[in-house]
């Protein structure tokens, strides 16, 4: 990845470049595919993308948060803001922002693949950071932790460059980008390097994530050092300082990611008095928990009716 100068960053980060993706209405949404098994549903994302209006939201892209490689992200911005941006008017309010964290079994997906979450929440009103971190088995936990909690604290601190508030400020990770987002919330002591903590965060939402299971019998091995242990890395398992609400979503027909991680989590944060919503998403696999966040896709499963709604009741 290219490094940016700090000039070229700060003219990234306030020229939005409106995407024109379009609608393919010829696509045939029955040949979309996402099936349950993850391999799979990385190759769908493509399509997902391909598919996905921009419903005219703007994107700033590449935007460094930290000083290694993959440590940047892209922003995107919701209609009125982005029209505006573009004009050069005067812009006096601000937006409740969401950070999102995408899946990929802590080694594989990029922010570029899940531009289409970027539009979809752009398009509900929130200016939408989408970020990139380092990947297994070149970095193993925590490095991807860090570099989570690093672009929450980076995008806390910069909301109000892009008009965002960051007094209402989300994390949203899926699968293990929900792992990623619980565990660098969770556990205070990975945001206290950037000088925020837990309770600044407004809300998390964790939709199929990993929370509690033996990385050990699973090919995720990789992505642990080889003598660590559920114990010391599961966020169920580690949570400390005082905390915002949750809501934790399960896909019903997961087979790649089972709830007992959801149950697990729930009970731990409850434990240590935490406020805990839970969900459903009725007839989703692991891949449609993610995919069906494209608009076009929303009626395949109601995972964008439900996180909207609540980002809409806990952030605006």
């Amino acid at each position: 990845m290219k490094i940016l100068s700090k000039d070229a960053q700060r003219t990234k980060a306030i020229t939005p470049k409106i995407i024109s993706a379009g609608v393919t209405a010829v696509l045939a949404v029955g040949g979309i595919a996402l099936a349950t098994q993850q391999a799979q549903a990385f190759s769908a994302l493509a399509v997902v993308n391909g598919i996905t209006s921009s419903g005219g939201v703007g994107v700033s892209k590449d935007i460094l948060y930290g000083d290694e490689p993959s440590q940047d992200l892209d922003i995107y911005y919701p209609k009125p803001l982005a029209q505006a941006m573009k004009a050069q008017t005067t812009i006096q309010q601000n937006y409740p922002m969401v950070v999102f964290v995408h899946g990929g079994s802590w080694e594989n997906g990029n922010k570029e693949e899940y531009a289409f979450v970027g539009q979809s929440l752009a398009q509900a009103g929130y200016v939408t950071a989408v970020i990139n971190y380092r990947k297994a088995p070149a970095h193993v936990y925590p490095d991807y932790v860090e570099d989570t909690a690093q672009a929450i604290a980076w995008s806390y601190k910069n909301a109000e460059r892009f008009h965002a508030d960051p007094k209402r400020l989300a994390v949203v990770g899926h699968s293990s980008g929900a792992f990623n987002a619980v565990a660098a919330v969770a556990n205070e002591d990975f945001l206290a390097p950037y000088g925020i903590k837990p309770k600044d965060i407004k809300t998390v939402v964790g939709i199929a994530g990993p929370y509690s299971y033996d990385f050990r019998k699973f090919d995720s091995v990789t992505a642990f050092a080889a003598d660590a242990t559920p114990d010391e890395v599961m966020p169920d398992r580690q949570i400390k300082g005082e905390q915002p609400p949750y809501l934790l979503l399960t896909a019903e027909k997961d087979k790649v990611v089972y709830p007992t991680n959801t149950i697990k989590m729930t009970k731990a944060l409850q434990e240590a008095g935490v406020t805990v919503q839970t969900g459903e998403i009725a007839g989703a696999s692991h891949a449609t928990s993610i995919g069906a966040m494209a608009p076009p896709l929303r009626w395949v499963n109601d995972v964008r009716a439900q996180v909207v709604s609540y980002l809409d009741k806990t952030l605006k």
